[in-house]
């Protein structure tokens, strides 16, 4: 930042401190109970019940054995949180004294010194409360009374006069995996899950900015400041943004005014893989008669964003033109990750999103079963270029359109557009997460025995809340109609053919329609928004479900209770019979799954790849865990990498080199998703023995103009590149080199199933170059070499080819580290 800017800031900070200070009341002496019970306990804010009442130890933690069963007497009992706060004198005598409630989970009466302030329905809104005339000098008293979401919703839905299902989740508007998913455990709770603040302000406050990107060229960025400022008194003001000064007359009250404001050569941000994530910094103050009386700092990014959907010969496009610039999506869904959001972390955001970036992707889905993420989850998607397809917070199931309900959503989209708009990295919002999907395909009128008022009642209160509802309130607070609005994902179910021609689509053909991996290179989407497999977690994860020390199998109840997909072992081993020789030892089971699973995505995502731009996007399910569990994530609830994490980032890499085998010979195709142009390039193809022997070598040029940054080769006989060769001895090594022969991108095609290969032992050295790197080399292949040892490894489940060797760096040093391939598996 600017160190002018920071001397003015610093300067500002001095002069408004006695115009507007904050108190954090979340660093006060807490205490929660029972509604049933006499005796207070002492409380965590920001927190949530159950994690108090682990403190207390009077719940065991649900993460380990099988204790979630144990606690589930929690949801349905109300809970009492109270603090003693003191208030000066001098504090009193400041104009206004706002409470402020970041995050109450879920319905609560707020009171503070006996009198009832407010009542509260929404996790996911702020709650702002006048209290000036409340507060006295010395000891005050706030409480929050917490009633059962679970008791509450029940009620709601009586009220309806069919069955809704997944009731009572879709009536009470809090995070909705919070009621069990097959990936999370049922753990609904309550608490004050984020900060508590009492601020004082004298003169005028700004309430809310919001920055308009009106038009952006390489010349000038012209941007306007939407800017809500309360004043005590009428007059005339002054508004400074950055060094820019403007003059406005405002009334006591509420006002809302506009301040352009031009950039000159915008420096612009960029997604990951197109440049830097540039972001600019804008110091905004208001004066009167050269008083500062306050001021904000904003943080924005200059960009443009498109979604493009032009009709063509087989449908409609889909895909994100950024700052000018088709982009191809790479990337992922993103859940919560913990069931107990106050326990995610800063640091744990970072990783996470650190993790995206290191694994080449260039955008997250937030699915809308989980929570608005926190002003850190967002940072760090704008600082790392990772562009956010953003659902609003309802999933698969059908809702209500009460009155009461839609203002609730109403002021919920403007408490959160409002918060994150700002944000570079925010693509899109997108009204659900598979609800037109479950009205039209999950068959629940016929479960439930709808009649056709009832299935139509269903329809028109889909259209209210998501046609209706949220893009008005969009319009409302937006600032721009570019914002781009998308009413539900996917936008077609996967079994309709519809879902591959236009839209976004979730297919999900494997896992539950269990058809082989191979029928992801027939059904490519345009956008692949999910799709996934599960795998293990890492066997640290695997660990950390148990209390205590515990014999690895799949047959222990614990791990059983960590597999929330009821059919989730039987599917895996299906596939696994298929694709590998399944292992009947534990460790060596946990590390084929993750292997099955890296599989499985390779293929889908090279599919994808391979039919740019038919297809312009795809994001896995899922990235991460909310608590140890066997899932789809290609991250572990320790933040460990999973086979999958690794498999991403080589399938994510922006240039690549893919093949595809079809009718007896292979096609080549050249991706590049980068900025750089592909200039004279080729394809160096070598058939070697899984012993190293070289059976077949053919050097490979472009059949035609690269067109979308793809380009296709020229096919290649598999006869005539591997003759009288068995299939299960043989792989293809590819590499894609300019003209000056340096190395664009490597792949390597296998034409037989892993539990096929003719796989002969190899001999693995590991030589140490320092304390953090080694080197592993090979006589002959080593197929998915798999590193074990208390680090993170910059590169794992990898194959190494015959007489080749590896640097692989360490997070931290090893004394020693364990080594296993996949013949080891085979035995």
């Amino acid at each position: 930042m600017n160190k002018t800017i920071l001397f003015a800031l610093f300067f500002i900070q001095t002069l408004i401190s006695a115009q507007f200070s904050e108190r954090n009341l979340s660093t006060e002496k807490w205490q929660f109970k029972n509604t049933k019970e006499k005796n207070w306990l002492t409380a965590a804010v920001p927190s949530t019940v159950h994690l108090d009442l682990m403190d207390h130890q009077l719940i065991p933690d649900p993460y380990k054995d099988e204790n979630e069963k144990k606690v589930q007497w929690v949801e349905n009992e109300d809970w009492d949180y109270q603090t003693i706060f003191k208030i000066s004198a001098k504090e009193l005598q400041n104009q206004n004294a706002e409470l402020v409630f970041y995050g109450l989970d879920t319905y609560s009466e707020i009171y503070l010194n006996g009198k009832l302030l407010k009542k509260t329905d929404n996790m996911f809104r702020t709650w702002k409360i006048p209290v000036k005339s409340d507060l006295k000098v010395g000891d005050n008293v706030l409480q929050v009374k917490f009633k059962s979401s679970v008791n509450i919703g029940k009620d709601l839905a009586k009220k309806v006069p069919f069955t809704m299902p997944e009731s009572p989740r879709s009536f009470v508007r809090k995070a909705q995996y919070q009621f069990g998913w097959d990936w999370g455990p049922r753990l609904v709770t309550v608490g004050i899950w984020k900060d508590v603040k009492l601020n004082f302000w004298n003169h005028a406050k700004f309430e809310n900015i919001k920055i308009e990107q009106k038009k952006v060229t390489k010349e000038v960025a012209n941007l306007v400041f939407h800017t809500e400022i309360f004043v005590e008194r009428d007059g005339n003001y002054s508004v400074l943004v950055n060094s820019s000064s403007k003059n406005f007359s405002l009334k006591k009250g509420r006002n809302l005014i506009e301040f352009p404001f031009d950039i000159k050569n915008p420096k612009l941000w960029q997604p990951n893989g197109f440049g830097t994530a540039y972001s600019y910094q804008f110091a905004i103050s208001i004066f009167k008669e050269n008083t500062i009386l306050d001021q904000k700092l904003v943080d924005t990014g200059i960009r443009t964003i498109e979604l493009i959907q032009d009709k063509d010969e087989k449908g409609k496009t889909f895909y994100f033109k950024v700052n000018g610039n088709p982009m191809y999506a790479k990337g992922t869904n993103w859940i919560p990750s913990d069931s107990f959001t106050p326990r995610i972390t800063k640091e744990k955001y970072r990783k996470l999103i650190r993790d995206c970036k290191d694994a080449n992707m260039n955008m997250i889905r937030v699915w809308g079963g989980g929570i608005y993420e926190d002003d850190e989850f967002y940072k760090a998607c704008d600082e790392n270029g990772i562009l956010i397809w953003q659902d609003f917070m309802f999933a698969g199931s059908f809702y209500p359109s009460d009155e009461e309900f839609l203002n609730n959503v109403k002021e919920e989209v403007k408490d959160q557009v409002n918060r994150l708009q700002n944000h570079p990295s925010i693509a899109l919002w997108c009204g659900n997460n598979e609800i037109d999907e479950a009205i039209v395909n999950w068959g629940y009128q016929k479960q439930f025995k709808y009649s056709k008022e009832d299935s139509l009642q269903v329809w028109k209160d889909y259209k209210k809340v998501f046609h209706e509802v949220i893009p008005n309130a969009l319009k409302e607070n937006l600032t721009s109609e570019k914002n781009i609005y998308w009413p539900t994902s996917p936008s077609i179910g996967w079994g309709h053919k519809e879902s591959l021609t236009e839209g976004d689509s979730h297919y999900w053909g494997v896992w539950w329609g269990e058809f082989p991996f191979e029928i992801y290179n027939e059904k490519v989407p345009r956008f692949a928004s999910e799709y996934g497999f599960q795998g293990m977690p890492s066997l640290e994860a695997v660990k950390s479900m148990f209390s205590g020390l515990s014999d690895l199998s799949l047959e222990n109840p614990t791990i059983k209770a960590h597999e929330k997909n009821a059919r989730g072992f039987e599917i895996i081993q299906k596939y696994m019979e298929r694709d590998y020789v399944v292992p009947k030892d534990f460790v060596k089971y946990n590390y084929v799954s993750q292997l099955l699973q890296a599989r499985g995505m390779q293929i889908a995502i090279e599919a994808h790849r391979r039919a740019k731009p038919y297809n312009m996007g795809t994001l896995y399910w899922q990235l991460n865990d909310c608590w140890p569990v066997i899932s789809w994530s290609s991250i572990d609830y320790l933040g460990n990498w999973k086979a999958l994490h690794y498999q991403v980032k080589r399938s994510f890499e922006n240039q690549v080199i893919l093949t595809e085998e079809k009718d007896g010979v292979l096609n080549f195709y050249g991706v590049n998703d980068g900025v750089n142009k592909f200039q004279d390039v080729y394809i160096e193809i070598q058939a070697l023995k899984l012993t190293g022997e070289i059976v077949g070598e053919v050097i490979n040029v472009p059949d035609g103009k690269i067109l979308n940054g793809i380009f296709k080769f020229d096919p290649t006989e598999i006869e005539n590149l591997i003759p009288d060769t068995d299939k299960n001895e043989v792989f293809v090594k590819l590499t894609l080199k300019d003209a000056n022969q340096k190395i664009i991108a490597e792949n390597t095609h296998f034409f037989a199933k892993p539990k096929d290969l003719k796989l002969t032992k190899p001999n693995i050295k590991i030589r140490k170059i320092s304390s953090t790197e080694i080197e592993i080399s090979t006589d002959v292949l080593a197929k998915d070499v798999y590193l074990m040892g208390d680090s993170h490894f910059s590169d794992n489940f990898f194959d190494l080819l015959p007489k080749t060797s590896k640097r692989i760096k360490l997070s931290k040093p090893l004394e020693k580290i364990e080594v296993m391939t996949l013949l080891d598996t085979m035995n």
